[in-house]
């Protein structure tokens, strides 16, 4: 019988992960990085007191790094790609958290005492002229006449990637050979070299990056940060070794966010019930630089619209700007998320206004599986699925009309208690991975994959992809990724893509693997794959949650969550659902507590766990997960990916569910996180007349 979980797997959750600050290496220096406390100022540097600071070996600043520059940003959004940003702040700083000077000393205490010596001075800014917007617009159809429009608006707050290990990396510079090896927890190692080889101005054989256990990243380690190439930079200057780990404060500056965005939208329907046309405008938050998939959000929100359902007319703007805040970035969901709050939230409001059960008005517009594949107004294909026996499915799980039943009773009795529905899409990636399988004479299997892990069990998963084509027990397979030295190139793990196009490249090698086997071929039997996927997958899904908000305090129970998702061909129904939750743990803490909130001047307010708050065991809520396997043919192996689906549909349905519970409120402008406080004051205030 095959394992279900791997050892290396397995290694993670009995406490025995070794990560990036766990690395030792002989002559190891440290480096602590002194940050701005202004959030847009001229600034004066003074480093001599710092320079006379016991143990201090090396201080980078702007000066010393001259001209270089961050690598181009995705060029998504083309005009982005003109705009640089700098590794190091020079004559002004652009955010609170942005690093000034490097300081390296021979251990982190003494690195600490030396960056508390700099002194920074800063003086105010001329006033700056408007940032500039950069806008993506989808506009398609035919205005159809309309009997109902309904309108909301929007604002999310930014949120933070909370991984359990915070940003850390480890460069060494090997004098022999002029090569760097470059230890960091990124999601896309192959990428992270490439970009370290460009700013370095090295060839790219000369660098590797290892990326070992990472305990987390949801988007936030994606992208190289300034302070890996500082780093990088600093080790080469000193032919020694450099480490650097953030400290949580630091996270909380300094790493990337996400969310944030403000939007609105129109729903129009007509008589019968049915969408006719969809307006929706977008407002991104960039923050003061460019991560290279900064313009992703943006991007998917606006492509992914209407979601599951028909609209013929739409018209989607979405833009992006810049701000003195911490930069944005992909984070679990990057821009899914809105566009399915945007739309679940607008058919609720057009259901109770037309006096439609919101279930019935979903169905009735809900692609059908016989209209797959669907071309959406903004150009997206749909590639397979059965979007209304989701929804069904969601419903008789959760015994939906007999709990309308039941919401009614208690609301005679005076409760506040709501159901909430949500229907969603999950694009699941584009483009190529590769993959190398080796199969030896003693019977044993390597696996090397393009997309590395960061916690999702992907040595469980490969291997049994492989397992199943060459008819063995996943015991003998042994899987190698995260480190270029040893991996093949790739894109990497995130956008869902990790199974859906590294498993189905693997599955290729594997197969190739099987017919040299075959035809005699000598041992070792090696394939290289670099596997392309013929399109997109979409995943989908329906959540439905049930709340009660106490009239007195405003405290919020989310009593339970039934949630259909369809993911296409499951490898590990273990690891598949591990997922699931941790995607609604995550939408969960956005839409009830988590928010990064700034205060007038730019200054964090939310700077520590004191002040930011994420989800503990105890807030989970009761939770079913129904397991729709509708295959695709986007990619050779079926899958479809599941990894950000409850960030997506999870809080869209929390949302409707405490609209559904404060019908009898003022909740046109009711925004996360859902605390008391908000509720509180929602039931302060007057009540609406039902339309």
């Amino acid at each position: 019988m095959q394992r279900l979980f791997r050892t290396e797997d397995a290694r993670l959750i009995t406490g025995q992960g070794r990560f990036v600050h766990n690395l030792a290496l002989p002559g190891m220096r440290f480096g602590v990085f002194v940050r701005s406390s202004v959030a847009s100022a001229l600034i004066d540097v003074d480093l001599w007191a710092a320079k006379q600071m016991p143990g201090v070996v090396q201080i980078v600043s702007a000066a010393d790094l001259g001209a270089l520059r961050l690598p181009k940003p995705n060029p998504l959004l083309p005009e982005l790609t003109a705009h640089v940003s700098p590794f190091l702040a020079g004559d002004e700083v652009r955010y609170v958290g942005e690093p000034i000077v490097l300081v390296v000393a021979s251990d982190v205490a003494l690195a600490q005492q030396a960056a508390d010596a700099v002194q920074v001075r800063y003086s105010p800014k001329a006033d700056e002229p408007e940032s500039p917007h950069f806008e993506v617009r989808h506009h398609s159809g035919t205005p159809q006449k309309a009997d109902l429009t309904v309108s909301i608006t929007h604002r999310q707050p930014r949120v933070q990637a909370m991984s359990m290990e915070p940003r850390a990396s480890v460069a060494r510079w090997n004098a022999d050979d002029q090569s760097l090896t470059f230890w960091t927890g990124t999601q896309a190692v192959a990428r992270a070299r490439d970009m370290l080889a460009e700013v370095l101005t090295i060839d790219v054989a000369k660098v590797r990056v290892i990326a070992p256990d990472v305990g987390g990243a949801f988007g936030a380690k994606a992208s190289l940060y300034p302070e890996d190439f500082v780093l990088a930079f600093a080790a080469r200057a000193l032919q020694a070794s450099v480490q650097w780990t953030s400290t949580r404060s630091e996270e909380f500056l300094s790493a990337t966010q996400g969310r944030g965005a403000a939007f609105s939208g129109a729903l129009s329907i007509n008589a019968s019930g049915e969408f006719v046309g969809l307006e929706a405008d977008f407002d991104f938050p960039l923050g003061a630089w460019l991560p290279f998939s900064a313009a992703v959000p943006l991007r998917n929100a606006v492509r992914i619209l209407p979601g599951p359902y028909r609209v013929p007319h739409v018209k989607i703007t979405g833009a992006a700007k810049f701000t003195h805040e911490a930069a944005t970035n992909i984070y679990r969901g990057a821009g899914r998320p809105e566009a399915a709050l945007l739309m679940e939230r607008l058919i609720d409001d057009a259901a109770r206004q037309a006096r439609i059960d919101p279930v019935a008005l979903r169905q009735k517009n809900l692609i059908r599986r016989d209209e797959m594949p669907f071309k959406t107004p903004t150009g997206e294909t749909l590639d397979a699925g059965d979007y209304p026996l989701a929804l069904s499915a969601a419903c008789e799980a959760f015994g939906y009309a007999a709990a309308r039943v039941d919401q009614a009773t208690r609301r005679g009795a005076g409760g506040l208690v709501g159901i909430g529905v949500a229907c969603y899409v999950e694009p699941c990636g584009q483009g190529w991975e590769s993959a190398r399988v080796t199969l030896l004479d003693n019977g044993q299997v390597e696996v090397a994959s393009g997309s590395s892990a960061q916690g999702q069990g992907h040595e469980t998963s490969f291997a049994l992809i492989a397992a199943e084509v060459l008819g063995i027990d996943a015991s003998r397979i042994t899987v190698v990724h995260g480190d270029t030295a040893f991996a093949p190139d790739g894109i990497g793990a995130l956008a869902s893509r990790s199974m859906a196009i590294g498993g189905s490249a693997i599955r290729e090698a594997a197969l190739h693997v099987k017919a040299a086997l075959a035809a005699g071929a000598s041992y070792p039997i090696i394939a290289n794959v670099k596997y392309t996927a013929r399109m997109e997958a979409w995943s989908y899904g329906a959540v439905i949650a049930a709340l009660s908000i106490d009239a007195d305090t405003g405290v919020a129970t989310i009593e339970r969550i039934v949630w259909a998702d369809d993911a296409g061909r499951i490898i590990s129904p273990m690891l598949a659902k591990g997922q699931l939750l941790g995607g609604l743990a995550q939408g969960l803490g956005q839409a009830m507590m988590e928010a990064i909130r700034y205060d007038a001047t730019g200054q964090l307010e939310t700077g520590s766990l004191m002040d930011y708050a994420i989800p503990r065991a105890t807030d989970m809520p009761p939770v079913e997960i129904i397991s729709i396997h509708e295959p695709t043919n986007a990619n050779t192996l079926g899958a479809k990916g599941v990894g950000e689906a409850g960030c997506i549909g999870v809080p869209a349905a929390i949302l409707n569910a405490a609209c559904d519970a404060l019908t009898d409120f003022e909740t046109s402008t009711l925004t996360f996180p859902l605390t008391s406080e908000t509720l509180w004051r929602v039931l302060q205030t007057p009540k609406v007349t039902p339309p």
